[in-house]
């Protein structure tokens, strides 16, 4: 499962600065507007001390983490939605990713210039969220002709399904909100509201990009956002992104280590980004353990077995039989599957087991 999540937020507000914290490849971070032409993508593994631990007992020839598409997308500014600045190409870019970071300036820097003249997240964020929500209800607008046409036909109860959800974010988008806070009853709701592939449906968190001297515990301008968004449901970061830049840069990992403890964090702003971003998509992971490599794969929270077998390979699902599980804690106390084995400790199951987070998994299949 590949997850893609666009870093958004207007022209130099640390967009770039903290892609090049969470990506080996090195964005332009200039002092001006539009720096990030086309998007950069990164892809980064997904911090996981679990895979380390079990590497240590079972000694593969590999560590293999999952990974997240990060995607640095051109500041937005004012009439994007209409095509000012690079407004088309922003909104194609966020179009094909899961979840939106958006990024906020929290910070006073008189040698960072604001392509407004002045700092207030709120305004930065209320300017992205009208030019989304701008385009989502010309999408709306567009498809409701469509399907009007088609419910007057008469006898297509999907095209009158279709339009009862095209009027719920219609209605909700006229009045300033994003069209995930619109919650539908039925699964072919939620169907068709997904093929609409909204912008502002999509996941949102807010990264309050701040001075190391508010790395720890935020500033007013983080208040103004946890106030403006506290009926969001949104997950809310305080990350200092050139602190962040300066820790990236760092060779070992006890340089890195003693550099967060000398700012007061006990983990990077990136790490809790990552795993923040999991939460946000409702991800989890589960792991395989071998002899050839300690591998994580990402599934959706709530799948079953079956499910999961097929994020290895399509194969595995459909000629699913049983799954073998070792719970990640009973690896650890016990050295190894053997001894689990031994313990009375490996559960066999069926088709209808829920994974959970950190199962140890060893799947039959017979195709």
């Amino acid at each position: 499962m590949a997850l893609q999540c666009g870093i958004v937020g207007l022209p130099n507000v640390g967009k770039s600065t903290l892609f090049n914290c969470l990506s080996n490849a090195k964005a332009q971070a200039a002092n001006f507007p539009f720096c990030t032409i086309e998007p950069n993508v990164g892809v980064i593994t997904v911090p996981d001390e679990r895979l380390t631990r079990l590497a240590e007992l079972v000694h593969p020839g590999r560590i293999v983490p999952t990974t997240v598409g990060i995607v640095d997308i051109a500041g937005l500014v004012k009439g994007a939605s209409k095509g000012e600045g690079l407004g088309n190409k922003f909104l194609a870019n966020i179009r094909e990713t899961d979840a939106i970071i958006h990024v906020l300036r929290c910070f006073d820097d008189d040698n960072v210039t604001h392509v407004d003249g002045s700092i207030n997240p709120v305004r930065d964020k209320e300017i992205i969220d009208y030019e989304l929500q701008l385009k989502d209800l010309e999408t709306i607008e567009s498809r409701i002709q469509k399907v009007q046409k088609q419910t007057q036909t008469g006898g297509d109860k999907t095209a009158k399904l279709a339009y009862d959800v095209l009027v719920q974010y219609k209605d909700a988008l006229e009045q300033g909100k994003s069209a995930r806070t619109v919650q539908f009853d039925t699964k072919d709701e939620r169907k068709i509201a997904k093929e609409l592939f909204l912008l502002t449906s999509k996941p949102v968190m807010y990264v309050c990009n701040v001075d190391e001297a508010s790395a720890v515990s935020g500033n007013k301008y983080v208040e103004m956002v946890r106030e403006a968004v506290k009926d969001e449901n949104a997950e809310i970061l305080i990350v200092a992104a050139k602190t962040e830049a300066d820790i990236a840069e760092l060779e070992t990992y006890e340089d890195r280590q003693m550099f967060l403890q000398e700012v007061g964090l006990e983990e990077s702003g990136v790490s809790r980004l990552i795993k923040s971003a999991y939460t946000l998509l409702n991800l989890e992971t589960f792991i395989t353990a071998g002899e050839m490599e300690v591998k994580a794969w990402t599934y959706q929270k709530g799948w079953k077995a079956p499910q999961c077998a097929g994020v290895i390979h399509t194969d595995f699902e459909k000629g699913f039989i049983r799954a073998e599980v070792i719970k990640y804690e009973d690896f650890i106390k016990y050295s190894s599957e053997a001894a689990v084995r031994e313990a009375g400790k490996l559960g066999v199951e069926g088709k209808e087991y829920v994974v959970q987070d950190g199962d140890i998994m060893h799947f039959r299949f017979n195709v």
